[in-house]
């Protein structure tokens, strides 16, 4: 996935919110996980307003849609 189409799909889970949307987010960002890296999911998290949103952190890592928290 191309880091342009994940935050157009992470656009569209951002503007319904809610639960099941920040699910799919996980999916998303955990597949920007694997294919480029923590700090392509950093820069889309502050891009698309994902900590307003969802809560979700820079520095949070998603794995298989899970969020596992920041590092310390």
């Amino acid at each position: 996935m191309t880091l342009d189409r994940a935050r157009q799909l992470l656009a569209v889970q951002a503007n319904f919110g809610g639960f099941y949307n920040g699910n799919s987010a996980k999916l998303i960002l955990s597949e920007v996980q694997r294919e480029h890296g923590q700090q392509a999911v950093d820069q889309l998290i502050q891009e698309v307003n994902l900590t307003e949103i969802f809560g979700f952190e820079p520095g949070m890592r998603f794995e298989g849609g899970l969020a596992i928290g920041k590092p310390y």
